[in-house]
């Protein structure tokens, strides 16, 4: 039977092979795998899980149950080549999230924070592009409806002026299909200047 730690590689590299990317699980459950090993136990308990996921002390309870989420899913997949695993049960940290209420821009608040990213201050001469970076993130948001993610995963090659097609090829939960969004071709060369072609995925 390989460790804990062998079977926490495996694993990722199997959910990650099915385009899951679990930067955060990733780093938990290795930080998980260390905690077990210096507690010199070779399989998951709940009662280790949850003393691992109530930390640091003064963090949130949301913090809380998601590491104990990341900890429950592997366990389960461990269940399957060692009888000794424990699955946390639901309910141990229990957590209701509350819905973030939707804000909509007014017109004047989207040139107040275009106007303001434009004098953003930069220390360095290789910064200077930030202000123009983050006046076409804001922009490209403001009228495309893309999530923050998949505009920061974007390339010079994913933008087609001519056609004012926008081709997004990083979407939500892992998935790596492209899809693509059309645009205004005016509204297209406002927001990506053409002669500013460096500013796209510097931010």
């Amino acid at each position: 039977m390989n460790t804990l730690r062998q079977a926490v590689d495996e694993y990722l590299c199997l959910r990650r092979s099915l385009g899951f990317k679990l930067r955060d699980a990733g780093k938990a459950l290795l930080d998980f795998v260390t905690f077990m090993e210096e507690h010199r136990t070779p399989y998951i308990t709940q009662a280790l899980a949850l003393v691992w996921a109530q930390q640091p002390f003064e963090a949130q309870p949301a913090h809380w149950a998601r590491r104990l989420s990341f900890v429950r899913e592997f366990a389960r997949h461990r269940s399957a080549t060692d009888s000794r695993t424990q699955i946390p049960v639901q309910g141990l940290l229990p957590f209701q999230p509350k819905r973030a209420r939707p804000y909509l821009y007014s017109d004047e608040e989207i040139r107040n924070l275009l106007a303001a990213a434009l004098q953003l201050p930069y220390r360095y001469e290789r910064s200077a592009l930030r202000p123009r970076t983050f006046y076409c993130l804001l922009g490209l948001l403001s009228v495309s409806g893309i999530r923050l993610g998949e505009a920061r995963n974007l390339e010079l090659r994913d933008v087609d002026l001519t056609t004012g097609v926008l081709t997004i090829r990083g979407t939500k939960f892992g998935n790596y299909a492209a899809s693509q969004t059309m645009f205004d071709p005016d509204t297209m060369s406002r927001t990506f200047r053409r002669n500013e072609p460096n500013v796209i995925g510097i931010v």
